[in-house]
């Protein structure tokens, strides 16, 4: 659909007045929330993330568009209910504990909204039992810790910890990334998942909310 390559062209450009009004307009059309959402929204970040994979794109182009999709997704999420839209999963995310680094963790959480997925975002600094609380309260099947300091990565197996003494591990995915993290040690903390960047993050949190 033409809307649709309009939407995708403008949340490419980060605008993100455009791209509300494109979803304003769409609206108007009678065109549905689901469609909106599904095919122009989240497949536009679909698009996102195979260029930034690619080296096409780079972190302040995709920040740029996350927040232009996000803008869109603002726009219909007072009527997911009533058009009956269900999204992927309920993730909390959050920087650990000790760390304050939150671009790449901002990246990660526009990127998983752009994916289908409802987002609480705990900020940076979040000691497990914030993470912990917030699981609880909203049941979250997916909790993701950035780490961006070596010093502040031996947390993220603290909260996995907390999560099992809350008696939460079976209830709820973990996930962990950042740049000093790796594959061997998400294994090492046990965590479910790790995702070496913000795309990736997006098809790893997929498969682990489908399990």
């Amino acid at each position: 659909m033409v809307v649709f390559e309009n939407l995708t062209e403008s949340i490419f450009e980060g605008n993100e007045s455009k791209v509300r009004e494109i979803v304003e307009q769409s609206l108007k059309r009678n065109v549905s929330v689901k469609d909106i959402l599904n095919n122009g929204l989240i497949e536009s970040m679909n698009l996102i993330g195979v260029k930034f994979k690619n080296g096409e794109l780079f972190i302040p182009e995709v920040l740029r568009a996350a927040k232009a999709m996000k803008a869109g997704i603002e726009v219909i999420r007072p009527l997911f209910d009533k058009s009956g839209v269900e999204l992927l999963g309920r993730v909390v995310i959050g920087t650990v504990k000790g760390d304050l680094h939150d671009i790449g963790k901002n990246l990660v959480s526009m990127m998983v909204e752009g994916g289908g997925f409802e987002v609480i975002d705990i900020g940076i600094d979040a000691p497990p039992e914030k993470f912990v609380e917030r699981i609880k309260a909203s049941g979250a099947k997916l909790c993701m810790m950035s780490a961006l300091l070596t010093t502040t990565m031996p947390v993220m197996k603290t909260t996995i910890e907390a999560l099992q003494k809350a008696g939460l591990r079976g209830m709820v995915k973990t996930m962990v990334g950042g740049a000093p993290v790796t594959q061997k040690f998400a294994n090492d903390i046990g965590a479910d998942g790790y995702g070496s960047n913000a795309a990736d993050a997006v098809e790893v949190a997929k498969r682990l909310i489908m399990d």
